[in-house]
């Protein structure tokens, strides 16, 4: 991974502290508007930190592929991730 490790981690952990929030909210019996609001803030961390990686593959992966003349590949496994990112 060619991303900056320290964002990602930061990110994720940001992520991982606000699902353990939720998970709390969840057995504190907790407004149900205050915890979905609390779920679309850790989906858009999640978005974020996917966003940053693929930029990353991008900027780095693919770029070096298409140098080689192998980007056939680097091309469908961008069109397979934007599949998935599009559901």
């Amino acid at each position: 991974m060619r991303a900056d490790k320290q964002k990602i981690t930061s990110l994720l952990k940001t992520a991982k502290g606000q699902i353990e929030g939720i998970l709390k909210m969840v057995e504190d019996d907790r407004y149900c508007i205050d915890i979905s609001n609390q779920l679309l803030a850790t989906e858009s961390i999640l978005r974020k930190t996917n966003k940053e990686i693929i930029h990353a593959h991008m900027k780095n992966c693919v770029r070096e592929a298409f140098q080689s003349g192998n980007e056939d590949e680097k091309i469908e496994e961008l069109m397979a991730i934007m599949d998935k990112i599009a559901r």
